[in-house]
């Protein structure tokens, strides 16, 4: 069977790994163009494209997988199967009614919930403890597509984003695989999905990282496990903005945003319910550090606070 792959980021890597390692036919991979990157601002290729050339696997990036000769690009390889993880661009009619097969998709949440581009920062910030990867076909809408294969797995209550897409993508390459298995057999029956059950998890945004110290500890939590790596939880310190990257919730009281008691263990912050411990953090244009070996050389006092939201507004 003749597959494009199309896929992007790192989170897709693992699936188009084990299509290698199967022996399937990858024909092609389709991935975004190369971009700048990281504070030099040099010009990187996808990891995707990283992997495909590693394996002598022809690369196509297109800027705009809807411009019509994209679609006669991919056309002329006269795929069976395309199957797509991550890629980044929704795609047009004309390119899922190409392939034999349709168009799989892996996502990573348990559809219906959590269509969208974000769907690991958003089920942590929300507190699920539960949460998965679904093979889907692919249709016109955002993740709205029949119901494919689901396997889930268990949130841990201080697991981060970082941590659960590296186990994610490695689940979201075994359902793929398995995906594909029960498609040889023809045992495949689609679903639809219940529109009444779902729940959008946009694209994240700097801003959304701004913590609120009125808001209880454990919604504090969530949000700084969500936010980690990418765009990160932050507030101010002396006007300085401050990363926050490990919290525990505790049950100190105070004024929102005040700080409770600086020590060994951390730097502990008055929510509008509970506190909270920060135990990793980086002030402006210092080093990431465990909070011990930061209040080491940042004399902090209790009594003073967190937070500036008015300097929040261009960050």
């Amino acid at each position: 069977m003749r597959i494009i792959f199309m896929g992007t980021p790192e989170f897709a890597c693992p699936t188009l790994r084990t299509l290698i390692d199967r022996g399937e036919q990858v024909v092609a991979v389709v991935t975004q163009p190369d971009r700048p990157k990281g504070r030099g601002q040099q010009t990187l290729p996808p990891p995707v494209k990283v992997v495909a050339e590693e394996h002598g696997i022809p690369v196509l990036q297109p800027v705009k997988v809807r411009l019509p000769e994209s679609i006669e690009e991919i056309r002329a390889l006269e795929p069976d199967l395309i199957v797509v993880i991550a890629f980044g661009q929704i795609l047009p009619k004309a390119l899922l009614d190409i392939p034999k097969y349709g168009c799989i998709n892996v996502h990573a949440s348990l559809l219906p919930r959590y269509r969208g581009a974000a769907p690991l920062n958003w089920c942590i910030i929300n507190g699920e403890t539960e949460t998965g990867v679904t093979t889907m076909m692919m249709d016109v809408g955002l993740d709205t597509g029949d119901m494919l294969l689901k396997r889930s797995t268990p949130i841990d209550p201080d697991e981060d984003t970082q941590s659960l897409h590296d186990r994610m993508s490695q689940l979201g390459a075994e359902l793929l695989a398995e995906t594909l298995d029960r498609l040889a057999r023809g045992e495949l029956v689609p679903e639809k999905q219940d529109d009444a059950l779902t729940c959008y998890a946009p694209i994240m945004k700097k801003e959304d990282g701004l913590i609120d110290w009125s808001r209880d500890a454990q919604s504090i939590k969530n949000q700084v496990r969500g936010m980690t790596p990418w765009p990160g939880a932050y507030s101010f310190l002396d006007d300085k903005f401050l990363k926050v990257f490990r919290v525990q919730t505790a049950s100190g009281s105070g004024a929102p945003g005040e700080i409770l008691s600086c020590g060994r263990d951390g730097l502990e912050v008055a929510c509008g319910k509970g506190s909270l411990v920060i135990t990793e953090l980086q002030l402006e244009g210092k080093k990431r550090l465990p909070a011990g070996d930061f209040l080491a050389g940042y004399k902090l006092q209790p009594g003073g606070f967190l937070g500036k939201k008015e300097a929040a507004v261009g960050v």
